[in-house]
């Protein structure tokens, strides 16, 4: 119904200015423009002159849009000098002239053919002038007028876009500018209303408004909630005709979202949370979870938690999970289900981010209680220490007790204990521990010479948890004894110059203990009593576990006594000590002047004076020169023979030869050469085979080898064959040789079975027939000549 009013009232409007318009230009002065003549004839015909006039008119106004049945008459034009006889023609001239606009040539009207739209084309210069009808000679300078096409209110307004999206903080203050909506109207905005826009708001309310003029939307509620409703579809309006009756009007859709602000602190669902946890549980193993609630989101939501009180702060810990916005507990230290069994943890959640203007709500942060039972775990057993260290002494009787393990069971059941040892550690079996009490003891005797350290481990298992097992390491130190006597530390060898002096010193020896340091040195020298007062030589003992021996007077010879053996005591310094003697062995020795050393053979005095012992030296020398170069004679002779088997490209007799051309026989000339087929190497000489070791050689009769260039290939073939059957060092399963040398006119024929059928044979088939159906066709193929004809 209001379209229909808004219709009606347009054309009643349209109609009236059609009506004014046409009034207006019946008006002189107005819409109607006049021409003045050049002349005027006075009384008694006589001429006066005066000066000329233009065109005058006002300006030609047309409405637009007009759909009446008639062309619209836009306005008149009137020369002064038109007397009315039609003798002046009216031209027209100019945009939209003789389409849209024609002019009356005799009375000058102009009128519009064609419905104008303003938004189209504002306004159309014309031209006007007007001529003589019969000699077209203009009679008024030609001028310019303008028709204006004047509005109406046909377009409605409309937006810059279809759909608008907004956001503004929650909880706004009211009045704040949310966004700024802009429509546009193309009537004139010159004339009239038309385009003069009001906005308003059809959908939004209480919520948001708008203002009328600007088209600025603005909140129009305090402390709206994202919480409680996060988007807004708000209907904007905007009417021309400054909004009154019968205006047009149109519209476009909002939509404002509100952004999120941390007006909500973190909130626990429940004031205490129970968890549990084994005592089995490895540090670092997650308890539980707690969450806080806030309806906040982005970093406004984000919360971090701590625990900031409670008896269990220093057992267990609480990280954030930010994915799930989460505090996880875990496990912090191991956890003893005898020792407590439950804990108890104060755990707060804040926001991290806080906004100033809402400090007001707050705080922003909650606390809840955790509960943590810790369960009892089936544990293995538990050794009182770590590890253990005994000491038992070398040499100890089997059955020495060396020391006692103990563990115990932790559970709150303390089954009993049942101890073993790991044999893998205790490969000889040199301990055994009671099962019971835990007690090690020897059942060998140790050596700590041989080993000083025994490192075994010991297990310990529930009874009646066989599953249940501890391990614990037992280093056993065996503790020493002396029982090893010092030796000599080294095999010496002394040597005495002939010409030594009294007192002289010529060597220094010391000595070595198997046994620990404080069963070893100091090491104390002696001479055995029943030689103490020897002749020849004597002992100092240094004091510095070392001692020298000396000669006792001058002048020894090799041809009485080359060797002299001095026993030696040597005594340790353990409680008790212990001693041995060793004899040290002397050579007497020829020496020069400056006491170095010459020759310590006592023969050299004996041989003659012509052989000297460097020409002995020689002599040997070359003995053994002479041995090595026959050693090396014999075994290049045994090398020279050549290997069993020659594996050379050239040397093809052993090999398999297949000959497979197939040629013209003697006739084909060009096929090959049949020097290719000669052994190169057997044209100088017969070579033996040398895949097996032959007895004895053998050479080929003369008389039997064709001529190098023959190409009798029979010949050449019946030659090998007889060779090969004579040569008795070539067995027969390496020695294949295929002659399948195929052609026709060859005098040795073809070797092939292709065509055996089409010759006579000595051979009867038979027997073929009575082989079955399977074999008919060889039957009908090589059967007698009397089935073929019964075949056919």
């Amino acid at each position: 119904t209001k379209m229909k009013e808004e219709r009606c009232l347009q054309a009643a409007l349209l109609c009236l200015g059609v009506l004014c318009c046409s009034q207006g230009l019946e008006r002189p002065g107005r819409a109607r423009a006049s021409l003045h003549g050049h002349r005027e004839r006075g009384k008694e015909g006589q001429v006066l002159h005066r000066s000329k006039r233009g065109w005058v008119w006002n300006q030609f106004f047309v409405i637009e849009e007009y759909t009446g049945p008639d062309p619209v008459l836009v306005g008149r034009l009137h020369s002064d000098i038109d007397s009315g006889d039609g003798n002046i023609k009216y031209i027209l001239s100019g945009e939209g002239a003789g389409i849209i606009f024609v002019i009356d040539d005799k009375s000058g009207n102009i009128h519009a053919t064609k419905t104008l739209d303003r938004e189209e084309r504002a306004q159309y210069t014309l031209t006007a002038q007007a001529v003589d009808r019969n000699t077209n000679r203009p009679l008024e300078p030609p001028s310019e007028f303008i028709v204006k096409v004047q509005d109406i209110n046909d377009n409605p307004p409309e937006f810059l876009h279809e759909n608008y999206h907004a956001n503004v903080p929650e909880r706004s203050n009211v009045g704040t500018s949310v966004i700024q909506v802009t429509a546009s109207d193309a009537d004139d905005p010159t004339y009239g209303n038309s385009a003069k826009l009001v906005y308003s708001i059809l959908e939004g309310q209480p919520y948001f408004s708008v203002e009328a003029q600007t088209g600025i939307i603005r909140t129009a509620l305090p402390n709206m909630d994202r919480e409680a409703k996060e988007e807004y579809h708000v209907v904007i309006q905007a009417k021309d005709m400054g909004g009154h009756m019968g205006g047009l009007s149109g519209t476009t859709k909002v939509t404002i979202t509100l952004t999120d602000v941390n007006d909500n602190p973190p909130k626990f669902p429940q004031s205490v949370y129970q968890m549990s946890v084994s005592e089995a549980a490895v540090p670092g193993e997650e308890v539980g979870r707690v969450k806080a609630k806030d309806p906040d989101i982005g970093e406004n939501g984000l919360v971090a938690y701590s625990i900031i009180d409670g008896d269990g702060m220093d057992m267990f810990e609480i990280t954030t999970d930010y994915e799930t916005q989460e505090g996880v507990v875990k496990l912090k230290k191991t956890l003893d289900y005898e020792t407590k069994k439950s804990y108890s943890l104060k755990v707060e959640a804040a926001n991290v981010h806080i906004d100033p203007k809402f400090i007001s709500n707050g705080p922003f942060k909650d606390t809840v209680t955790v509960k943590i039972a810790v369960e009892d775990a089936d544990e293995p057993p538990v050794f009182l220490k770590p590890s253990y260290v005994f000491e038992v002494q070398e040499n100890a009787a089997s059955g020495t007790v060396v020391g006692k393990v103990h563990a115990k069971d932790p559970d709150a059941a303390n089954s009993a204990i049942r101890y073993s040892i790991d044999r893998h550690t205790d490969l000889e079996r040199y301990f055994v521990i009671n099962a019971e009490d835990g007690n090690i003891k020897t059942i060998k005797t140790l050596d700590r010479e041989e080993m000083a350290w025994h490192n075994i481990s010991v297990f310990a298992v529930e009874v009646h948890k066989q599953h249940q097992e501890a391990k614990v390491p037992v280093a056993i130190k065996v503790v020493d004894v002396n029982d090893n006597a010092p030796k000599f530390a080294a095999a010496y060898e002394a040597f005495v110059c002939e010409n030594a002096r009294s007192n002289q010193q010529f060597i220094t020896i010391s000595a070595d203990d198997k046994d620990d340091s404080a069963n070893g040195p100091r090491f104390i020298f002696s001479l055995p009593p029943e030689i103490i007062h020897n002749p020849n030589f004597t002992l100092r003992d240094n004091r510095d576990n070392t001692a020298s021996v000396l000669v006792r007077r001058e002048g020894f010879s090799r041809q009485k006594q080359d060797l002299y053996l001095l026993p030696i005591v040597i005594s340790d310094g353990g409680v008790p000590p212990l001693s041995s003697t060793n004899t040290l062995s002397i050579r007497v020795c020829g020496c020069d002047g400056s006491g170095s050393l010459l020759s310590c053979n006592a023969e050299a005095y004996v041989l003659n004076a012509g052989l000297s012992t460097g020409a002995l030296i020689a002599i040997l020398a070359c003995i053994v020169i002479l041995l090595v170069i026959v050693v090396l004679f014999v075994t290049l002779k045994r090398q020279k023979k050549e290997p069993l088997i020659v594996f050379e490209e050239e040397d093809v007799r052993e090999n398999i030869i297949t000959y497979d051309d197939e040629g013209g026989g003697e006739e084909d000339t060009e096929a090959f050469d049949i020097a290719t087929l000669q052994n190169p190497d057997g044209i100088n000489g017969f070579i033996p085979r040398k895949d097996i070791k032959p007895e004895y050689q053998y050479l080929p009769r003369p008389g039997l080898r064709p001529a190098p260039n023959s190409v009798d290939v029979d010949d050449f073939i019946n030659t090998r064959i007889q060779e090969a059957d004579n040569d008795p060092t070539a067995p027969p399963y390496d020695s294949i040789q295929i002659y399948g040398y195929e052609g026709r006119g060859s005098v040795a024929g073809s070797l092939s079975s292709l065509e055996s059928a089409t010759t006579d044979s000595d051979l009867d088939y038979d027997y073929l027939q009575n082989w079955g159906p399977r074999f008919k066709k060889l039957a009908d193929l090589y059967g007698s000549k009397d089935t073929f004809d019964d075949d056919s």
